[in-house]
Order: C-alpha cells, then structure tokens, then sequence
C-alpha cells in the first residue's frame, strides 16, 4: 500500500536520534544501573498544588469538551506574563495547544509553503528540520562555531536570506547549548525581519530557566507584534512534561487560522489540565519556578567542577536551560562514538550533539536531570573515557610512527 509523501518528510535523522536513549531505558528496566542523561525530561514532581487543582477540577466534572482556542482565564494568565515582559499581549493573542511541539508543528503548517525557506541556526532542536519540512517547506541551517561557545552571528542570518526565505525560527535560551542571544542581536535580527518581510518564530520553552544573562521576549521586540509568533509551555519551567500544555502567542489573525487547525485536530485542550495550568501561573507558584532553578544552576556547577581538571574535554558553560555541551574532540572518537563507548562502559546515556546538526560534531550532550552527586559521578565515568580515549590516541600514534621510523603526528586538541 502507499503512504503520503509526508511520511518522508517527518521521517530521518531526528527521528532516530533517540535510539541511544531508548537502549539506556531499556537497560534500567532491566535492573542495570544507569544513569540517563540523554533527554530534558525533569527529575522534579510536579508541584502538589498543580496536581491538587487538577484534581478538584475532575471533582468538578470538567470532563467535557473545552474551548478549543483555551479557556479565556488561562489565555489572560499567560497574557499577563507576557505583558510583564513589555508586550500588549491580550487573551485573544493566543491560543493553548498540546505542548509547545505541538504549537509549533501547528505554526508551520499556518504558515509555510511547499519551498519556502525556514532560517535555523544549528545545532538546533531535533525535530525541527521535520516540522518544517512537514508542510514541504526547507530548513536552511546557519552553522553555529563550537569554538566560539555556539554564539549567535546576526551577519551570518542576513546572510543566508534569500527570495525564498519566510521565516527566521529561533530557540533562546537555547537547545541543545545553553547560549542567549542578547538584546543588541534581537534587535538586529527584527531589523532583517522587517527589512525582508519575514516571519520570526521565537521557541522560549527555557524562558524561566536563565542563570546568567537576561530574556527578551520575541514579541516585545519594536514593531514585530504582526510578525513575531512565540512558543512555550510550562514543561520545564514546571516539570509538567507529560500534561502536554503550551501555547502559540501570536497576531490574532494567525490565533484564528490556528484555531481553526485545533479544531480539525485536537478539538482543545481538557480543561482540567487547563485548570491545573492556571494554579501553575498563579502568583504564588513563582516560588516552586525559583527552586527548580536554583537547582538546575547547582547542577549545571556541579558538571562543570567535575570537568574542569580533565584536559581531554572541555566544557560549554550555559547560561541557562537544564543541558551542558561537553566537547570531546580531543579524544579522536566522533560525538556517537563518545556516547556509544560512555553508556556501554560506563552506564552513562548522553546524545551525541551531531543529531542536533552538522555544527554539533565532536560534541555530546548531557542533560541536568538528576542530582549533583549522580552527575559528578556521571562526569567522572565521561572523565575516565576521554583520558582512555585520548591516552589510546597518544600510544598508537607513537607505535606507529616508531615502526615508520618518523616523529608521532600532533594528538593535541582539535587535531
């Protein structure tokens, strides 16, 4: 039988780059003794008063169909967040979907056509390249330089603008790195936007997870209100990955087109979990917010400390988010390598960073979701193989060039 053309679009690389993932959970169920680093899903319970609103929202009977755009009382909370933050944000400038992968899957079918051009730095977030390509649309990567701490070039987006381009799609804070892009960069990249007539979709999912640095808000950028279209939830901000609740803030004429897709496919979100999301954004909860960061900070230090004396890596330290880029390319081994040896040796899952793009060679990703003392354990194994690793390099070097009867080769770093 035949499948659609879009099974092809969805499909690849992204895809499959949990498969390392899948194979460490299915170690631990076995009885192994993992540690798994290898994806953002927080170690935190979700705070017992989300969970209790939940709840008495069901003792209530809120077990029919809600409003598919999102209850008006959860859209004005997230409104008021982002007026906060500066913007002239209204309940009608939003619409609340299943997640913010789900919101942003939703945009680009609103948005894009076949051929269109979709500006993403990479690395970048796994299943981009799919919801773009979903709607026959082309991601158009911007290489990100690991030596350069994987900052944002805004000459480097002006330069990949063509005819073709519809939309800039970016992530801040920013996955799979850590970095911010700050103030000055937004304000060029809205310039490029209104100078070429481009859409710019803003993915803010770690918003509330900043250690160092400060957040701007997409939408609060001059003159982008009908243009600019952001994207969160509250999954890691606090730890409600499986409620499956997000939201598209966006002009009110998108919020309608985008409605009308909820409509033909989600039909809403259920209102108890909605309720649930409304206790989360109550005044009160900003507390839980706040402890959840301070921790993700402590880990992020605990990583960082316990690497710092290991010559065969070196790490990226993030300003924000729950992940740290570890570059292994002094080991000589490639970023699946890394990871392949790290849980089969050493019981330890990381992604390699090249599924995030080509820019995330030599890489690997760990994710800061569990304690401080699991993950100075975690990095002392991540230690332990890169000096193998590296000291393995040195030794064959030599023997070889002994037996040529020539000096060894450089194994220095980035060799």
């Amino acid at each position: 039988m035949r499948f659609s053309t879009l099974t092809d679009r969805i499909a690849g690389e992204g895809a499959s780059a949990w498969d390392i993932h899948i194979r460490a959970l299915k170690r631990r169920a076995a009885g192994e003794d993992i540690t798994v680093l290898s994806v953002g899903d927080p170690d935190f319970t979700t705070p017992d008063t989300i969970i209790e609103a939940a709840k008495a929202s069901l003792d209530k009977g809120a077990t029919h169909y809600a409003d598919v755009q999102g209850k008006h009382a959860l859209r004005e909370a997230i409104a008021e967040r982002y007026r906060v933050a500066s913007t002239d944000a209204k309940a009608e400038n939003l619409i609340v979907m299943a997640g913010a992968q789900c919101g942003l899957y939703a945009v680009a079918q609103c948005l894009l056509e076949p051929g269109d051009e979709v500006i993403v730095p990479e690395p970048c977030y796994v299943t981009y390249e799919a919801v773009i390509q979903a709607p026959g649309a082309v991601i158009k990567r911007v290489p990100l330089k690991g030596d350069d701490g994987f900052r944002l070039e805004v000459a480097d987006i002006a330069a990949a603008i063509t005819p073709r381009t519809r939309a800039i799609l970016l992530n801040s804070p920013h996955n799979p790195t850590g970095t911010l892009i700050e103030a000055a960069q937004w304000n060029a990249i809205a310039a490029l936007c209104r100078q070429h007539d481009l859409w710019l979709i803003s993915d803010e999912v770690y918003a509330e997870l900043i250690f160092d640095g400060e957040h701007v808000c997409a939408a609060a950028l001059p003159d982008m209100a009908e243009r600019s279209v952001v994207i969160s939830s509250l999954s890691k901000s606090h730890a409600m990955t499986g409620w499956r609740v997000g939201w598209v803030l966006g002009p009110q004429a998108l919020i309608e087109h985008l409605t009308n897709l909820a409509l033909c496919m989600l039909y809403g979100c259920p209102d108890f979990i909605q309720d649930a999301a409304i206790a989360a954004l109550s005044d009160e909860r900003q507390a839980d917010i706040h402890v959840m960061r301070e921790a993700y900070r402590e880990r992020r230090d605990a990583v960082c400390d316990a690497l710092q004396h290991c010559s065969a890596v070196h790490v990226i330290t993030p300003q924000a988010g729950m992940f740290v880029m570890v570059d292994i390319r002094a080991t000589g081994l490639s970023s699946q390598q890394f990871a392949d040896r790290l849980l089969d040796e050493h019981n330890v899952s990381v992604l390699s960073a090249e599924a995030f793009g080509p820019s995330g060679a030599g890489f690997v990703r760990l994710s800061l979701t569990v304690s401080p003392l699991l993950l100075a354990a975690a990095c002392q194994r991540l230690a332990l193989l890169a000096d193998t690793a590296c000291a393995g390099r040195v030794i064959d070097a030599d023997t070889i060039a002994n037996k040529l009867g020539m000096n060894a080769p450089d194994t220095s770093l980035h060799s």
